[in-house]
């Protein structure tokens, strides 16, 4: 069994270069290894045949491996490139450009006419390659030149040009679960490739690693690595080079202290979030709100871009149900501006729990969308003339006002006239109250205007 601090020592012990970090070292060698995507990894699967060699007749797809960061994308590619002895060739997207990708496609033709090898090109990051970029690599992937595998965190509807998913598999992975992240952390500690015995994880320090890792299998070997590397500090001189050193919770909560959040600013979790968080507003989940609000919060969110939320949801979800949410909604977005954070996550927790408890009421919503709709197809007549401007020379000789009623003198404040245009009197319904929160007792006021109207 090595010693400890020989697991983050020069390989060459001469001032060579260091060990790979352990998630390097832990990269599985086999699809037997590969932890979660149970799915896409079964027998017979279109990712299977392909890290297996039997893509068909035609020969192998292209893929673009679509999921969060530690789910295994580079692992995938790299079990691609193994299968029938292919060439494996890495790009960044961050560093590459259609220079690279044309001299990847000029050294895989050589390699397919001169020696009969597939080359396998790993784009890593492909959503950042403008449109012109991923254009080049169209060639060698409609004449299976290369056999592309492309990895992004984004979606691939949004970030990859239409004509290259069209001839490319798109691979969905999924976070690990907590069981599959301490397998991954099981076999770090055992293997030879990782920590070698030399190790034991406790319990709670396990179970403190797995929360932390929010299901990315590389942030998991991560934090285990530095872990090791606290507790190697900590250790006693002089104890026994036979006995593994235990890593505490103490030395996994030094290593790592915070969760990693699964959000990005200007990507999917940044809208799935959003949606999530309104919809659990809406959905009365106070809980669900709450969690929603904190992880966008801890994200880094712009505070500005919650509140502007719980504004819209005030009035589209809750409406007359509870006409107090909007006020409360809009204070808190003032309030928010104003203040900034942390404390500004009182102010919106208060507007969240607000609106998530209100009764709710989309009758105004879904009036003025009816209205809208109305007028987008051509409804609508002229004014009627007693409703019309009088407050101008000449408008008594057009009939303007003539015959209006003024409400304030009708002994209930309401004039019976007609409102609305001739094509729409007695036909439009726009608002119609729920029997919900406040609005109960407007559904009984509008029922006994509306005849009071003449539109009973």
């Amino acid at each position: 069994m090595p010693a400890g601090d020989d697991l983050f020592a020069s390989t060459d012990g001469g001032g060579g270069s260091l060990l790979p970090p352990l998630a390097v070292r832990m990269r599985p060698a086999s699809i037997d290894e590969v932890r979660g995507q149970g799915d896409i990894l079964r027998p017979g699967s279109p990712l299977r045949r392909l890290i297996e060699g039997s893509g068909g007749t035609a020969g192998p797809l292209s893929a673009i491996l679509w999921g969060p960061p530690g789910t295994g994308k580079t692992t995938l590619a790299h079990l691609v490139a193994t299968a029938s002895e292919r060439e494996f060739v890495e790009l960044s997207a961050v560093t590459a450009g259609v220079k690279d990708v044309r001299a990847v496609m000029e050294a895989a033709a050589r390699s397919r006419d001169l020696y009969d090898r597939q080359t396998v090109l790993f784009l890593d990051e492909i959503h950042r390659f403008t449109k012109a970029q991923q254009d080049a690599l169209l060639p060698g992937v409609e004449t299976r030149q290369v056999i592309l595998v492309a990895a992004t965190t984004e979606n691939p509807s949004f970030a990859v040009i239409a004509p290259l998913l069209s001839r490319s598999m798109l691979i969905t992975l999924t976070s690990l679960d907590d069981g599959q992240v301490g397998d991954v952390l099981d076999s770090a500690v055992s293997d030879a490739r990782g920590l070698d015995a030399a190790y034991a994880l406790s319990g709670d320090a396990r179970e403190h690693l797995v929360r932390v890792a929010g299901g990315d299998a590389r942030r998991a070997l991560t934090s285990l690595e530095a872990a090791a590397g606290v507790a190697l500090d900590d250790a006693p001189a002089g104890r026994g080079g036979d006995e593994p050193l235990t890593i505490t919770l103490a030395h996994a909560e030094q290593a790592v202290a915070q969760a990693m959040v699964r959000y990005d600013k200007t990507g999917d979790q940044h809208y799935d979030v959003a949606s999530a968080f309104i919809k659990s507003m809406r959905g009365s989940d106070v809980d669900a709100a709450l969690h929603y609000l904190a992880r966008q919060l801890e994200a880094g969110e712009d505070p500005r871009f919650i509140a502007r939320r719980i504004v819209i949801a005030a009035s589209e979800d809750v409406g007359m149900g509870d006409p107090t949410a909007l006020q409360t909604a809009v204070a808190a977005m003032h309030a928010v501006a104003q203040i900034g954070m942390p404390e500004a996550r009182i102010i919106l927790a208060q507007a969240v729990v607000h609106n998530a408890l209100a009764p709710k009421s989309n009758a105004a919503y879904a009036g003025i969308n009816a209205a809208i709709a109305d007028i987008r197809a051509g409804r609508g007549g002229a004014v009627p003339p007693h409703l019309r401007g009088s407050g101008y020379a000449g408008a008594s000789r057009l009939g303007h006002g003539a015959g209006y009623v003024y409400s304030h003198d009708e002994s209930d404040g309401v004039a019976r006239q007609q409102y609305l245009p001739d094509d729409l009197h007695g036909s439009a319904d726009y608002y119609q109250p729920t029997d919900r929160g406040f609005e109960a007792r407007l559904q009984e006021r509008w029922t006994w205007l509306k005849d009071r109207l003449g539109r009973g």
